[in-house]
Formats: structure tokens, C-alpha cells, sequence
């Protein structure tokens, strides 16, 4: 199909790599508990526009360039760690009563999660790897190919995206007669994402 070797296990392994836990699924339950369904849903699409960047950077030949340059590969990775432990600490160190560290507006939830997507040079790395292993040298066509393995991935991320939005609010719901869970849940999601940082920052 469009030049894609073995689509069902390409789709398989899409869902998989979505199920990992990391900086973007925290940002899209985050968003989900703070602004509701249209907070998840604008985090979804950011993750959706950071990852499509990613991909088509990667096919551009961008992940060769910085696995070429250490030195640009390494600035990006602490930007990327550096941003994640900020956001990390600002959710850790919040008080009552403070306000959010991802504001309820869903402008600024797509923002975030495309940021956090972005800032994570192992995607564009992790992509640059990928997309060879599902890709037919014999009928291959071309950015065709590569606009259709784009296309599915976008598709998946958005059903992944709603799905976990929708039961992330379902359960929130039923939370908020507790304030104090959610504060503690908002100090572990700080912990996780300093703890990306630092994972980011340490990884080679």
C-alpha cells in the first residue's frame, strides 16, 4: 500500500510506540485534567503538528545533520531537558490557589504539547530510523510514500489522543470533589517530567 511495506505491522507499531509513556502523553493527560476535553483534544493536535515537523525534518535528512554535529545535537537535547524539568518544577513547587502551569486555554495546551513534542531530539532521531524499516524499495514512490506513513501516524495520534482525553476527563470528573488528589497528582505528574528532563539530559 503507497509503497509501505507490511501496513498492518506499520500500524501496530505506531499504536505501541503512542502507549509508551513520556513527556507527550503526560502533557496530553495534564492538559486533559486542566482544560477539560477541548484542553486534551488541543494538546492532541499539538502533539500531532510537532510530530508531523519531526518526521518530515527527519526526511529532510535534519537527524543525519545532528548526529553529524554533536555539539548542535547536544544544544538541542538541553534545550529539550531543560524545558521539560522547568515545567516539571513549576507543577512540583505550586500552591493552592496558584495559577496553572498549563493555562486552561486550548491555544496555549496545543502550544505546550508542540513544544514539549519538538524539544525531544530523539524523535527526530527515532523517525530517521523508522521510516526505513516499513518502506518497499521496490514500490516506493517517492514523498507519496512518506505523505501516507505521515498521514497514518497523524490518524492514529488523533484516535490515540481522543480516546485517553476522554477517559482522562471521565475520571477527572471524579476527582474534583477532591481538590487535594488533584494537587497531589499535579506533584507526581512534576516529579515524571523532571524526571524526563533529567533521563534527556543524561541520555547519549
Amino acid at each position: 500500500m503507497f509503497g509501505i511495506a507490511d501496513y498492518g505491522a506499520f500500524v501496530v507499531a505506531i499504536v505501541v510506540f503512542l502507549a509508551i509513556p513520556g513527556p507527550g502523553n503526560l502533557a496530553l493527560i495534564t492538559s486533559t485534567g486542566k482544560g477539560g476535553v477541548r484542553g486534551g483534544l488541543a494538546a492532541t493536535m499539538g502533539v500531532i503538528a510537532g510530530d508531523q515537523v519531526l518526521m518530515w525534518a527527519a526526511v529532510a535528512g535534519v537527524a543525519a545533520l545532528l548526529a553529524a554535529t554533536p555539539t548542535l545535537f547536544s544544544a538541542v537535547q538541553w534545550i529539550g531537558a531543560a524545558y521539560l524539568a522547568w515545567l516539571g518544577w513549576k507543577m512540583l513547587t505550586a500552591k493552592p490557589g496558584d495559577a496553572p502551569v498549563l493555562n486552561i486555554r486550548p491555544r496555549q495546551y496545543f502550544q505546550q504539547a508542540a513544544a514539549i513534542t519538538l524539544l525531544n531530539p530523539k524523535a527526530i532521531v527515532f523517525y530517521m530510523a523508522f521510516f526505513p524499516l516499513f518502506v518497499d524499495p521496490a514500490r516506493h514512490q517517492g514523498l507519496a510514500t512518506f505523505g501516507a506513513m505521515a498521514a497514518t501516524i497523524a490518524a492514529l495520534t488523533f484516535a490515540y489522543g481522543l480516546g485517553m482525553t476522554l477517559i482522562v476527563h471521565f475520571l477527572a470528573e471524579r476527582l474534583r470533589a477532591n481538590p487535594r488528589i488533584g494537587r497531589t497528582l499535579e506533584k507526581v505528574a512534576g516529579v515524571f517530567l523532571i524526571g524526563f528532563g533529567v533521563k534527556l539530559a543524561l541520555s547519549k
